[in-house]
């Protein structure tokens, strides 16, 4: 048997891409991964290198050449290349030539993808230093080259890694981009405290000691004419940025985050898998380590519900929209009481307070607790006010002397001297600014650029001025009410109902529910504990100043019970009386 072999055609080869080719359009792609000057250079060079070699050759036509510059290879967010390989989707381009198997991708996978994916469509993918057209040659080879340039990547990244260990050891910057109230010497690589910003970093930190929430300090500084660093409005997280930044107290900490893989470069924060390095005294601080502690602490409070660290309970909201809103502690498992309202769309609606453990998780996790009428809440604290003030001024006198003392230290006067100083100098710059421009001393593009300059810089200042001369108001304010609270304190005043801001000036917290001194659960008892310490208790608050019942309330409520037991009986009457003439119905069918 003889078999005659048919010899195939050179031109149909590929059934995938059958038409003749008569001349082949060519690209070339070239890429740099950083924005050094000699990178740069290489990337020009081989820009006209292909750019010459594509068009002088008579058997290609130009199809472009494709240049990424300062992009890495092992990703696929590089503008050009996506660029590259959608003209071959789209069969513009017959053949790609690249410098090496690194130029065109250190990552093997997606060499692999690609040139796979071109050879589906008949496009050759040309490697110079290797010698390699994937259209003739096989992958094997590819494969190595690819996983090499890959592991090259990998080592690279494990010595520059290194590299910044050492450095971090030394306790030298890493990786800083700058942050507000701070200036970075590179030439020294020391940090210097930059007035302007270190203004509005111990705003933040005071307001937020303060009570007040991050959205609501973003508000306040927007309204001021303040901006971040970079430029931009403030947000609640730029604020909690600065407020969690442990250089405003000096120190710094470095390896915050790490690096996944050289390949996809994920970055994670940093909770242990890499090596952390904490340098305390490291520059001068903005705010005392004592202001910065008591931050995190309310910063922790604020966020128990969410940080997996701390056991998961109850986000506490600093909202602060009730008088009682974060004041309140349950006596036995010491969680933040919630406002909650009873019988709510009846004229017998009120509000309670409660323990929020109890009301998220159950009662078995607080089986002690009782809901705390709000009413009874601000007449005990009343009572105790009316108590203090009778026998115990000295706790007040103590509340007072500190409340003058901070006013006294307080600098505000100096603040708007210096702000008003500002200002005029601004101003004057201005002037001077215009009458060189008028004159013909400085171009137009300068006197523009500093104009805007200096209008942005004597906007920020004003707004500062603005807000210092409202402490400023705020702070007579509190001076005229001290006055007043002193003479009511001689005179032996008293609060003739709840007042929000009497109770907010000299309470620190009010436990709900505790334990009397046999160790029985009291839930109803109320411990108020002042600024000074001092602490008052009632045993049973809801007994003493619970809503006494009235001799209407009395008869009401007889009235409903008469009622319902006159409906019962009218029922179980309406039902005896149906049952019996059913019962007589069917006797009276079955004799017939």
């Amino acid at each position: 048997m003889k078999v005659e072999v048919i010899k195939a055609q050179e031109n149909n080869k590929n059934l995938a891409n059958p038409r003749k080719i008569e001349r082949m359009r060519v690209a070339a792609y070239c890429r740099v991964s950083t924005d050094d000057e000699d990178q740069i250079k290489s990337y020009d060079s081989m820009v006209r290198y292909y750019t010459d070699m594509i068009k002088n050759n008579k058997d290609w036509v130009y199809a472009g050449v494709y240049a990424d510059k300062a992009m890495t290879g092992t990703k696929d967010n590089r503008e050009q290349f996506q660029k590259l390989i959608q003209d071959c989707k789209d069969g513009k381009i017959d053949m790609v030539l690249a410098k090496s198997l690194p130029r065109f991708a250190r990552n093997t996978l997606d060499t692999l993808k690609y040139v796979r994916m071109l050879r589906e469509r008949n496009i050759a993918v040309y490697f110079e230093v290797e010698k390699i057209n994937t259209l003739k040659d096989g992958e094997f080879l590819m494969t190595i080259l690819s996983s090499v340039a890959q592991q090259e990547v990998e080592n690279t990244s494990a010595y520059v890694k290194k590299g910044l260990k050492m450095k971090m050891q030394r306790g030298e910057l890493v990786g800083f981009q700058g942050c507000i109230g701070y200036d970075y010497d590179l030439v020294t690589k020391t940090l210097s405290i930059n007035e302007e910003g270190a203004e509005t970093v111990r705003y933040i930190f005071d307001r937020y000691v303060a009570g007040a929430g991050s959205t609501m300090i973003a508000k306040e500084l927007n309204q001021q004419g303040s901006h971040t660093i970079r430029g931009n409005p403030w947000c609640s997280s730029s604020v909690m940025g600065v407020v969690n930044n442990e250089k405003y107290m000096g120190d710094i900490l470095l390896g915050k985050s790490f690096t996944v893989d050289p390949i996809s470069k994920r970055r994670l924060e940093n909770r242990g898998e890499e090596d952390r390095f904490y340098i305390k005294d490291h520059h001068i601080p903005i705010i005392s380590r004592e202001t910065f502690e008591k931050a995190q602490e309310i910063r922790a409070r604020r966020t128990s519900g969410r940080k997996k660290e701390v056991v998961v309970g109850k986000r506490e909201k600093f909202s602060r929209q009730y008088a009682f809103s974060c004041m309140l502690k349950c006596g036995f498992c010491d969680t933040t009481l919630c406002r909650r309202a009873w019988h709510s769309g009846s004229k017998y609606k009120k509000y309670i307070w409660q323990c929020d453990n109890f009301v998220r998780n159950g009662k078995q996790y607080c089986p002690k607790c009782k809901g705390m009428p709000e009413e009874v809440i601000e007449k005990a604290f009343v009572e105790s006010y009316r108590m203090i003030c009778t026998d115990h001024k000295d706790v007040l006198e103590e509340f007072l002397r500190r409340v003058e003392k901070t006013l006294k230290e307080d600098d505000s006067q100096e603040m708007m001297h210096r702000l008003e100083k500002k200002i005029n100098n601004i101003t004057n710059k201005r002037k001077n600014l215009l009458d060189k421009y008028l004159s013909g001393m400085i171009a137009q593009d300068i006197y523009e650029e500093a104009e805007i300059s200096y209008e942005k810089e004597l906007t920020q200042n004003r707004a500062k001025l603005n807000y210092y001369e409202k402490q400023s108001e705020e702070e007579c304010n509190l001076r005229r009410r001290l006055n007043e609270f002193r003479k009511s304190l001689k005179n032996n005043g008293v609060l003739e109902a709840f007042d929000r801001a009497v109770f907010e000036s000299v309470i620190e917290k009010v436990i709900i529910g505790g334990y009397d001194k046999d160790g029985n659960a009291v839930p109803y008892k109320i411990t108020f504990i002042y600024k000074t310490g001092f602490k008052d208790e009632f045993d049973n608050a809801k007994k003493q100043f619970g809503k006494r019942k009235t001799a209407k309330d009395a008869m009401e409520k007889l009235g409903a019970s008469v009622d319902k037991m006159c409906s019962n009986v009218s029922d179980k009457l309406e039902a005896l009386y149906s049952e019996s003439s059913l019962n007589t119905w069917s006797s009276k069918k079955n004799n017939r």
